[in-house]
């Protein structure tokens, strides 16, 4: 039963890492050390939940700097990122479904556009921004992906 929940958990957390609002890495992370604290970690328990914490940590660093590193090479400033933020939000609630990122999108366009009054140079840094959060969503979907056979292999020995 407890491997069972813990593999729901899992399968949730790597879902979350593509889906919009859902838990990603920090549910791995969770689930996972439960199942230590109620199975017991052992010596091959302690090695798979250190490498899951650290593989977490970075996953989820790796899905800030991804994005902020690319938006800043393409010369978008925070005030267009918080614009776009902000325009995700009221996406989210606006337009069911796509929204979040449309209104990202949007957001983060019409920020840009507002700062350089130039829509190529607007359109150059969204673009960017998008990619670099496309990476980060790739990033942080092979870490949960490593995390999960991380588990799978310390239920197994």
């Amino acid at each position: 039963m407890l491997v069972a929940a813990v593999a729901i958990a899992i399968a949730v957390g790597v879902a979350g890492t593509v889906v919009p609002m859902v838990p990603g890495l920090g549910l791995i992370v969770v689930a996972t050390l439960v199942y230590g604290v109620v199975d017991g970690f052992g010596s091959t328990g302690t090695v798979a939940a250190a490498l899951i914490v650290a593989i977490g940590v970075a996953g989820t660093i790796a899905g800030v700097a991804i994005p902020k590193r690319a938006a800043g090479a393409a010369g978008a400033q925070r005030s267009s990122l918080l614009i776009g933020a902000l325009g995700a939000v009221i996406g989210f609630f606006a337009v069911p479904v796509i929204g979040l990122p449309l209104g990202g999108v949007a957001g983060i366009y019409v920020g840009e556009r507002l700062r350089t009054g130039d829509g190529d140079a607007a359109w150059r840094a969204t673009r960017a921004t998008v990619r670099g959060f496309g990476l980060a969503t790739l990033a942080q979907l092979a870490a949960a992906l490593v995390m999960a056979v991380i588990w799978v292999v310390w239920v197994l020995f």
